[in-house]
Formats: structure tokens, C-alpha cells, sequence
């Protein structure tokens, strides 16, 4: 991309010294950070996040870079440079505006005065555009009628900090650079990282981390200026592994992080409502920057969980994403199974099937420990539902052991009683995870059934009796219609606090053609679960609470006990609306999308619950990941749910059952992929539905 003039050589030689020049700042014990200052949490929820996963930059709105917070590019968890303070004629430009250009990218407009102005107009506009693949071009424009002399200045600084390291406020000592081409190199334990300049610096100061240019810039003229990072780690003995935005392809041939376009690149949205277009392409954007390749088979693709936290695969987070956009193609589902199967556990032991889980709290009433099961229920789900939408009978073989190791074990773990415990074996017993096990097991028997395995009985009859059983024992019977209990102690301790957890219970799966497969709840319950999900407790107008306002430990910032998590909305408004209770899956789905136009349609996993009034806005969560995998996938569930596409690319049908209130007018989805053949929707303000493209092979039923 070219901006102004390209850049040219310097005519005078870059020279090294070992002083410092008289401006520059004390050492300190790491980068930008006054010394003696305790250690914070750190927080991102007014910083620009560039995502090109694994690597990533944080920066503040005005765009220099001190090594504050988190403020740095990183690559695989480790801050490569956490400073970057450009200075012209002695000063920091005044900053004018700092934005994202798309998930990769921030620009960030400075003006600047000479010591010789005299008025208040500035003469200099300043331009810096950051890429998190570990570049940055800055463009520095004279609007003054005269000739104009400028020193340019750049400080750098880097700790080599892991990104955990930083985040606990505990970043590492501020390294001293040496003079290395056009630029400087820092090193720590084997581990070095370069920062090249083009063109190169007329002085370089090694001890003070600073780069000196002389410009000389006629009337309207514009130069050009650009830095290249690159990290170097060791990699055992196979020498040296790069990762840098001019390196990235290199990375990509030898299976370690770049992703090329998108798999969905042809999704495309129009409708009446412009938030629409805004909100898709914005979290496409988010998840082609969240892609990673697994190093061990370049060729499988996964999702990030998300920026900056978590920037690896998350077993059910990453899984959950690649359900929700199985209408835009099965290739990330399958490449997200495949790599999780490779971890899955083998042996004789009773974790033989199950997939390794990240353990974090559950919310109230459960300890911190029982979230580990997750991505083993999902699975069989994730791969009868990509089967139904087109995965291709060879990759479905391929991870048919798999799903049946995972059935296995599930069956094994609830020890012939009829529920599942989380952690096994000892439980508790959690009322979304008896959802996601009879989900597995039902779609796991039609998936069995299909592939001509045994098993299939034994998965029925096994969820009949958890239906039959949680109908007796986990919903709690009261006056206005009762509700699910959340937690069932392995004593008999009952707790029935009401929580966004319970929407798993509407999420009930994809079955043959175009139906949903029965779920835990008779149509009374339902009808009383989206109730109560409606209702003023849970429904904050931005989203669904992830624990209902009023019941005890209620925080509106709580990620377990009250934030809106966007996945778990999405969850409800598409169980609410294959249920046919369009009226309350729209309230919660127009919320989110009225809080999406709010943070600038890049939705993060979670926000404040705090009661939506008029003329309010949305809280930020100062830990929340933004860009998020699920939050990205969610939105793009939420959308696609509207036009209600249900296929079964083996029997050669699709059914179509659009929201026929058309809660965001008349909506056009193109580039779907139904049995890998593109599929394309209009949907009419009346809630009417028109194919407009699909397979030749495929029927449409009822």
C-alpha cells in the first residue's frame, strides 16, 4: 500500500554511539513505566487491538507506543516492542484521531508545528499506520509554503515480556539495544528481535534505543518511513524460527501461524437495516485475523479464542465458533475437530476419549474446576451437524473414531446413573452440561446410525432416561411456571439460581431433514424458559445476563454472574427461535445488535449488564477479548439464524424457515455453502423466503 512518496535512501550514513543524545529518558526498570510504580492489572478496553494471529499490536488512541499497559506488538504471547515514540523537531505531534482501519490495521493522524510557526495552524500532518504482522508506516507531510528542515526522531524499547508477564503489571526489565543494518536488535536468553528502517537512520543511538533522520521537505512534499520487526526464537535444533510481517509466508510454507483469505471471504449480507453489512463484515474482519494453522498439519485451520489474552486454540471456545458458522462452509469445523482429536486422550485410563479442556469457573455454586468436559460433548455434535451441511463423507470418516471415543467416554464418565458429572466422577452436576451430554447423545446415535456403526441404541436409550430423569429432578416446580435448577450437588444440595447457562437447553442440535432434534424440555417448559429469558431479570436490553439481576452475587461485570456473553445470547435467540418464539429471540437479538453499532460493531465476548435505559450505551468489560472468536461467530449466527436455513446435504434436501417478523426488515444472505455449492437467500420484509442460488442436487422441504 503506498502512501505519499516511497521511501528513499538517506544521503547521509547511519552512525552508532554509545551516549545518548541530551533529551534522552532515564532507564527505568521496563519500558515507559515510571520507576517504583506497583504492579496493576492490566485492562485493553479503550486500546486498538490489530489481530494477524498469533501476532498482534495494542495501542492507545493518540498512537505512541511507552511501553505502558500493554501497549506493544506481540508475536506468540511475546511483547517484541513495547515502545515506540516518534518526535519531530524535539516534540511529540499533537494527536488528532486514532482508529481501525480493519482487524489488522490502526491509523493514527498527528499534526505537528515548527519552531517557526508563529500562528496557530500546524504545517506538519503526521500519519502512522500499524499492522499487527509487525510493521509500521509512518508518513510525515509538509503543508507549509517554504522549505522545510525536520529532525525526525524515533525511541524504541522492548522487555521481551511475555504477554502473561505484562498483563499481571509485572514486565520485564527494559533491554539495552545494540546498532544492528539499518536499525536495532535486543536480545535476552537466546531470543532476539530486530527493528529495521527504511531508509535508514542518518544516527543511531544504541544505548538509548533511538534513530535520528534529517529531512529536508519541500512545500506539499511527503516522505515516507518504515519499520519491520522480527522476532528470532530458537527452535531446538533445527536452527532458527522467524516470525515477522515480511516473514510471514515463509512461516505459513513451514506450517506455523499465516492464514491466506478467508474461507468465507463470499458471505456477503444486505438488508433494509445498514448495521447489517457493518456488523458482518466487521466480524468476518475480527475471525480471519483470529485463523491460526496447526503446526503439526498446516492444512487444518482454527480459531484464536481471541485478542490479546488468548491467542491459541481454547478446546470449546474454538469449537463453539466453528459451529456457529458451519452455514459459511465446513472446512474450519473439520480442521478444529481434526487438531483437537490429535489431543485427545488415549490408554486405559478413565480419561481415555476425552478431550483435553480448559478448567475456569462455572459461575456461582460451582467450583472453579468444573468446565474441563466441554469440547468432548461438542464434538460429536459439531461433526453430525457439519455432516448434515455438507462435510464430505471421507473427512466425516476420518473423525468418526473420534466422535465415538468422545460418546464413549461420556457414557462411561456418568457411570450408568443418569447424569453427567463435571468433573467426573465425583460432580457436581450442572444443568448445561446435562443439555450438551443428551445434545451428544442423540445427534451421536443419528451419526452412528448413518456412518453403519453400532451404538446408536445404547446413546437413546441412555438420553431417554437423562430426559426422563431431568424432567423429575432439575426443574424446580413453582408458582408463574417454575425454572431449571443450575447446579445439583452430589449430596442433593439443590441451587436454582437463574443463569444464561440454562439456554443450552434450548440448543438442542440439527437433525435428518431440516428438523431439530428433540430436546430435555416438554413445549410448557420451553415456552417457560424463553419467558423467563424475556423477562426484565435476564434480558438487560443489550443481551442476556449471564445470572439474572436480583439473585445473589449478581454483577453486571461478572463474566459468570451477570455480563452479557455474546455467545450465550446467540445460543438463545437461535434455540428461541427454532422453538417458534420469535417475539422473545428478537428483543435479545435486537439488543445485541444495538450494542454492536455501540462498540463500533466489533463485538467483544462480554459486557457490563447494566439495565439499558434511554440515551445509554454499553459498558465495556476491562478484561474482555475484542476481537473474540465466539463473540465474531455469534454475530454471524445471529444473522444467518433469521433466514432459518436447515439442510441435510445427504439426503439431498434444505429447508428454509425465515423469522417471519423480519426484526431487521427485508435481508438478502449470499455465499452460504450447503453441500459445498454456494447457497444464496432473500428474505422479504413479510418474512417470506426466496432461494435464490443453491446445489442442482438439492430439494427444498417443507
Amino acid at each position: 500500500m503506498s502512501m505519499g512518496t516511497e521511501p528513499t535512501a538517506s544521503s547521509r550514513p547511519a552512525t552508532a554511539s554509545t551516549r545518548a543524545p541530551d533529551r534522552a529518558a532515564p532507564k527505568r526498570t521496563h519500558p515507559g513505566a515510571p520507576a517504583g510504580r506497583p504492579a496493576e492489572h492490566r485492562t485493553v478496553h479503550s486500546s486498538l487491538i490489530c489481530a494477524a494471529a498469533p501476532a498482534l499490536a495494542i495501542s492507545p488512541e493518540h498512537g505512541q507506543l511507552r511501553g505502558e499497559g500493554l501497549d506493544g506488538f506481540y508475536d506468540r504471547g511475546r511483547r517484541v516492542l513495547a515502545s515506540c515514540q516518534l518526535r519531530l523537531s524535539g516534540q511529540e505531534p499533537v494527536p488528532l484521531q486514532g482508529r481501525m482501519v480493519n482487524a489488522r490495521q490502526a491509523r493514527f493522524l498527528a499534526a505537528a508545528r515548527t519552531p517557526s510557526d508563529n500562528g496557530p495552524d500546524p504545517q506538519i500532518m503526521v500519519e502512522r499506520l500499524r499492522s499487527a504482522d509487525g510493521t509500521e508506516r509512518i508518513t510525515v507531510r509538509s503543508c507549509a509554503t517554504r522549505p522545510l528542515h525536520i529532525p525526525l526522531e524515533l525511541r524504541l524499547g522492548t522487555d521481551l515480556a511475555q504477554l502473561g508477564t505484562v498483563a499481571a503489571g509485572a514486565s520485564g526489565v527494559a533491554l539495552t539495544p545494540t546498532v544492528h543494518g539499518n536499525g536495532l536488535r535486543w536480545s535476552d536468553q537466546g531470543v532476539h528481535v530486530t527493528v529495521t528502517a527504511h531508509p535508514g537512520p542518518d544516527t543511531a543511538w544504541a544505548s538509548a534505543g533511538v534513530l535520528q533522520w534529517e529531512w529536508q521537505l519541500d512545500p506539499g512534499e511527503s516522505r515516507c518511513l518504515v519499520l519491520g520487526i522480527k522476532l528470532y526464537e530458537p527452535e531446538h535444533k533445527s536452527g532458527v524460527r522467524l516470525h515477522s510481517g515480511r516473514l510471514r509466508a515463509e512461516a505459513s510454507a513451514k506450517g506455523m501461524h499465516a492464514v491466506g483469505p478467508p474461507l468465507w471471504e463470499g458471505f456477503r449480507a444486505e438488508g433494509d437495516d445498514p448495521r447489517v453489512h457493518r456488523l458482518l463484515k466487521t466480524s468476518l474482519d475480527d475471525l480471519g485475523a483470529l485463523l491460526l494453522r496447526a503446526p503439526e498439519s498446516p492444512s487444518d485451520l482454527f480459531l484464536a479464542a481471541g485478542m490479546p489474552w488468548r491467542c491459541s486454540l481454547a478446546p470449546a471456545e474454538s469449537l463453539r465458533a466453528a459451529r456457529m458458522l458451519l452455514p459459511l462452509g465446513t472446512a474450519l469445523a473439520a480442521g478444529t475437530m481434526r487438531t483437537l482429536a490429535r489431543s485427545q486422550h488415549t490408554g486405559r485410563g478413565s480419561d481415555n476419549g476425552k478431550i483435553p479442556g480448559t478448567l475456569r469457573h462455572a459461575g456461582p455454586g460451582a467450583a472453579p474446576r468444573c468446565t474441563g468436559i466441554e469440547a468432548t460433548l461438542l464434538l460429536p455434535t459439531v461433526l453430525a451437524e457439519a455432516r448434515y451441511w455438507g462435510l464430505p463423507e471421507r473427512d466425516v470418516e476420518g473423525l468418526l473414531s473420534s466422535a465415538e471415543s468422545c460418546l464413549r467416554w461420556m457414557l462411561k464418565a456418568s457411570e450408568g446413573g443418569p447424569f453427567l458429572p463435571d468433573p467426573a466422577p465425583h460432580g457436581p452436576y450442572r444443568c448445561e452440561v446435562q443439555a450438551q451430554a443428551h445434545r451428544a447423545a442423540v445427534l451421536g446415535a443419528e451419526l452412528l446410525d448413518a456412518c453403519g456403526k453400532e451404538g446408536g441404541a445404547e446413546l437413546r436409550d441412555w438420553a431417554a432416561e437423562l430426559r426422563t430423569d431431568f424432567a423429575g429432578v432439575f426443574w424446580c416446580d413453582a408458582p408463574g411456571g417454575g425454572r431449571p435448577l443450575a447446579l445439583l450437588s452430589p449430596t442433593g444440595a439443590r441451587d436454582s439460581h437463574l443463569g444464561s447457562a440454562a439456554v443450552e437447553l434450548l440448543d438442542t442440535g440439527l437433525s435428518p431433514k431440516g428438523q431439530m432434534a428433540p430436546g430435555m424440555l416438554d413445549p410448557v417448559r420451553t415456552e417457560q424458559l424463553g419467558r423467563l429469558l424475556n423477562g426484565p431479570q435476564m434480558d438487560s436490553g443489550w443481551g442476556l445476563r449471564s445470572l439474572g439481576d436480583g439473585e445473589d452475587g449478581h454483577n453486571p461485570l461478572g463474566h459468570r454472574t451477570g455480563a452479557v456473553r455474546i455467545q450465550e445470547t446467540a445460543t438463545a435467540v437461535t434455540g428461541l427461535l427454532a422453538a417458534g418464539y420469535e417475539r422473545e429471540a428478537c428483543s435479545l437479538l435486537r439488543g445485541v445488535v444495538d450494542a454492536a453499532e455501540r462498540f463500533g460493531y466489533r463485538l467483544p465476548e462480554m459486557y457490563a449488564a447494566e439495565q439499558r435505559t434511554e440515551g445509554s450505551a454499553p459498558l465495556p468489560h476491562p478484561a474482555a477479548c475484542r476481537p473474540s472468536a465466539v463473540a465474531a461467530a455469534g454475530a454471524v449466527q445471529l444473522l444467518t439464524a433469521l433466514a432459518g436455513v436447515r439442510p441435510d446435504a445427504p439426503a439431498g434436501t434444505v429447508a428454509v424457515r425465515p423469522v417471519e417478523s423480519a426484526p431487521l426488515g427485508a435481508l438478502r444472505l449470499s455465499g452460504l455453502r450447503v453441500a459445498e455449492e454456494p447457497f444464496a437467500v432473500r428474505i422479504s420484509r413479510a418474512g417470506m423466503a426466496v432461494v435464490e442460488e443453491a446445489a442442482e442436487r438439492l430439494h427444498l422441504s417443507s
